[in-house]
């Protein structure tokens, strides 16, 4: 035992103060401190840089940073809501919120930094908040819930938290606007070029940008109405909102420091030296709330090297602060925006190499020396994918030109360009050599690299060049489905298809180990699925199916679910209408018409959806699988057979598209369309298989994506006859299915090919590979068995039994449910129980658990 032991007490319980205490009881073997944290939160130590991954799913687990609990280790003593109040460097002790008295050997200071509210009237008002903890963002969703889907929520401020916080109001469904009182979004991070892209890109995704105004004053309004307080803005305009957040900045946290009599700096925070000591010999100052030297860093990655620093010089070292990377990127509302070095060019003589694509959306700018040999840093707007290539390069002569680094068709950097010394990961100060090194002594997967040097648990942007230099380095990256399977999606499609394996339960047990998981399970089910003409609930299938497959629904916010009937290229009959809205009508559902060009009805619980299906199978229609990975619409203009443009049917070619191909399951969703002239007003081009008509025949493109990172359909093949392109989409399909990752689109999977379109326009079109009739007959067998998986549990007492609210009580509804019918539009009210997120509650009640 250790008689000589002192205590070190770290006042903030963030990322750094978490830090701080893994540093130095990593490395103090002798326990030769005892640590006691105070923490104003409540919560323990949570990524706050992944804020906004709260937004949706609303559990605070998920942000948890490892370990941060101390369990099991008695030399750390975490007090939770427990805040520092009075410090005493004569006694050396601090006192905390709840009356306790602590002596200290060592204080450290992380108390952080808080959100700057500017002296606006009106900024007192119970509609503003701030984005800065977990519980702010509760407060947020609680007012953007009682306003309503659409109401106007205002962030002021567009930098890094503030475009942060109105992609949150997104999430929320409200309507955000930012204000931001520069020219430009993110003016820290980019120039005017890179915030006109920005601007545009974010505009684009539905973001309302106001720049180069300020806030004059808030006001209330007194009319009812979701909207409920007006921002009078310095351009004399006028927003008209529900809630408001303040997103204008942080200042250091230093009140406790400067009330103790510590030296604080000239700008705020707790004044430094290189050491992190303050003015105190006894106290140190880390993260956010040091002011080293004078200035304050607000990044995580320099907090983690003064965690670092302090930890070391507990311990007997001689750590110096470095200076700082303020390199950022990130990924904002599914736009990629990197900064780094001297992005804005204020070195003396420095040079600009601008590459501005508006058409594209991308906006690529190297800061270089006067001779342009050295890179001096950069901003990347709409693709930042040579960042984790670049950055390291920084204050180091370029590989290349500087043009041809930020071309589309320029120079490729590998991770070879980079010297051993180079910064891999910022955030952790990881360079090249030791990731290397790293490899060389058997890490041999992104796992295996983030235990051994903690490179990518941060902000994840050096990923890629970890990948790059295992590879570099001859590892084969594993493709392992998940822990309990070695094999890839592909392999255990092989596997299933050669073997003829029809269970989960059989699979795992001569293939893979353990019970499984939610990433296995799934997937077996949809590779089941996709090779048999079985119903996805039959014998134990239906235990593998995620919610939405397990009631052939599409789950929403409250725990309803939605019905949408198959309607093959848009095609409805009248008496099929009025059937649609009898049911509408007799469950009280709300009705929308899709972008697919069919009709989705919404609000139904789970008991009621045989009763709904019922109708509906009457009716003639049948399931739209809108809730599967699978074929959901073929979409389609009305062709020849009206339109004057016309050059073939596209609406017959559609329709037989569509019951050819329902039902067929498939690694991702499916979406088709044909176009009936070179109009394009069916936007094939943007669908996975888009048909386009010509004087002659179809064009057949492929591979295009909508989402986060769209894709335009590719060209596969021209001037076809009907017989030829069906042939052809056979094979593109089932080529597809069988050899795509879990969870990966037609666009990522061509793109992921070796020899890319030249390869796949073999395979589909001249059979280079010889298994096109394999092929075609699998796509065949799919067509003979298709049976509608509605009327096959109408037809089944069994399957029938699952669709009750609680399974010990069948005739009971979920209590949870409600709606608010006030506003034009009927729309659920988010009840949930306390403690669990939304739907949470209803979808284990319908689960019967």
């Amino acid at each position: 035992m250790n008689t000589q032991r002192k205590t070190v007490v770290v006042v903030g319980h963030g990322m750094v103060g978490h830090r701080f205490v893994e540093a130095l009881r990593a490395r103090d073997e002798a326990g030769q401190w005892q640590v006691i944290v105070l923490s104003e939160e409540k919560l323990p130590a949570y990524d706050r840089v992944g804020l906004s991954y709260y937004v949706g799913n609303w559990k605070p687990e998920d942000l948890a940073l490892p370990g941060n609990m101390y369990d099991g280790d008695p030399l750390v003593e975490l007090r939770l809501g427990q805040r520092g109040e009075a410090i005493d460097l004569d006694a050396k002790t601090v006192t905390s919120t709840s009356g306790d008295v602590i002596a200290y050997d060592a204080l450290v200071m992380a108390t952080g930094s808080y959100p700057f509210v500017p002296p606006v009237p009106g900024h007192d008002l119970p509609e503003c908040f701030v984005y800065r903890t977990i519980d702010d963002l509760d407060g947020i969703r609680a007012a953007a819930e009682a306003a309503g889907p659409g109401a106007h929520g205002v962030v002021i401020g567009g930098g890094l938290l503030g475009l942060e916080a109105a992609n949150a109001l997104r999430l929320l469904g409200m309507t955000p606007h930012v204000i931001e009182y520069n020219d430009r979004l993110m003016p820290a991070q980019v120039d005017a070029g890179g915030g006109a892209i920005l601007e545009k890109l974010v505009s684009d995704i539905g973001l309302n940008v106001h720049t180069g105004v300020g806030t004059a004053k808030i006001v209330s309004i007194e009319e009812d109405g979701p909207d409920n307080v007006t921002l009078h803005l310095s351009d004399e305009s006028e927003i008209t909102a529900s809630l408001v957040v303040f997103s204008a900045g942080v200042r250091p946290q230093d009140a406790l420091a400067k009330a103790s009599g510590l030296e604080i700096g000239a700008r705020g925070g707790i004044l430094t030296d290189t050491a992190l000591r303050t003015s105190d010999p006894n106290v140190y100052a880390i993260g956010e709330c040091a002011a080293i030297e004078g200035v304050c860093y607000g990044l995580v990655a320099p907090g983690y090297t003064t965690a670092e620093i302090v930890a070391d010089r507990l311990l007997g070292g001689a750590g110096e602060f470095p200076g700082a990377d303020m390199s950022t990127k990130l990924k904002l509302m599914g736009v990629d925006v990197a900064s780094f070095g001297d992005a804005h060019a204020t070195t003396e003589g420095a040079l600009e190499v601008v590459l501005h694509d508006a058409a594209k959306g991308t906006y690529a700018k190297l800061v270089v020396s006067d001779d342009a040999q050295t890179l001096l840093g950069g901003i990347l707007v709409g693709d930042a994918s040579q960042y984790a290539a670049l950055r390291p390069l920084v204050g180091r002569p370029l590989p290349a030109d500087a043009a041809a680094l930020i071309s589309p068709a320029g120079a490729e950097l590998g991770a070879d360009a980079l010297p051993d010394d180079a910064q891999i990961c910022s955030c952790n100060n990881v360079s090249k050599g030791a990731i290397c090194g790293a490899i060389a002594e058997g890490a041999c997967d992104i796992p295996g690299i983030k235990s051994c040097t903690n490179a990518g648990t941060s902000c994840g942007g050096c990923v890629p060049m970890i990948k790059k230099l295992l590879e570099q380095s001859g590892v084969a990256m594993s493709k392992a489905l998940c822990e309990h399977f070695e094999q890839s999606r592909a392999e255990l499609f092989q596997v299933v298809q050669v073997t003829g394996i029809r269970t989960f339960s059989e699979l795992i047990t001569k293939h893979g180990k353990g019970t499984g998981c939610d990433i296995c399970k799934p997937t077996v089910a949809s590779i089941l699925a996709s090779t048999s003409s079985d119903h996805i609930l039959d014998g134990e299938q239906a235990a593998l199916q995620d919610t939405n497959d397990h009631f052939l629904a599409n789950m929403q916010k409250n725990g309803t679910y939605s019905v949408v009937p198959r309607m093959p290229g848009g095609e409805v009959t009248a008496e099929q209408l009025i059937v649609i809205g009898e049911v509408a009508k007799e469950f009280d559902l709300y009705v929308k018409v899709t972008g697919g060009q069919r009709i989705d009805l919404f609000g139904a619980t789970v008991e009621q959806l045989p009763l709904i299906w019922q109708r509906l199978v009457d009716a003639g229609m049948e399931s739209g699988h809108a809730y599967g990975k699978s074929l959901r619409t073929v979409k389609s203009c009305v062709g020849s057979t009206w339109c004057r443009y016309g050059q073939q049917d596209s609406v017959g070619m559609a329709v037989l598209l569509e019951k050819r191909y329902r039902g067929l399951r498939s690694p991702h969703k499916l979406k088709l369309a044909v176009s009936g002239c070179a109009r394009e007003c069916a936007e094939a081009r943007g669908k996975d298989v888009g048909v386009i008509a010509t004087e002659h025949g179809w064009n057949l493109y492929v591979g295009g994506n909508g989402g986060l990172t769209p894709k335009h359909a590719v060209l596969l093949a021209g001037e076809l006859d009907d017989e030829t392109l069906i042939r052809y989409i056979d094979r593109y399909l089932m080529f597809y299915i069988r050899t795509a990752d879990r969870l990966q689109r037609t666009a990522p999977w061509q793109e992921a090919l070796e020899g890319g379109m030249d390869y796949l326009k073999a395979v589909v079109c001249e059979d280079s590979l010889g298994i096109a009739e394999d092929l075609e007959a699998a796509m065949a067998k799919h067509v003979e068995g298709y049976k509608d998986e509605w009327a096959a549990v109408l037809e089944d007492e069994n399957k029938l039994s699952r669709f009750v609210s609680f399974v010990n009580a069948p005739d009971e509804t979920d209590p949870t449910i409600s709606f608010d019918d006030s506003g034009e539009r009927k729309v659920p009210v988010l009840l949930g129980l306390p403690g669990m997120p939304v739907g949470v509650a209803s979808d284990t009640a319908a689960a019967g658990k």
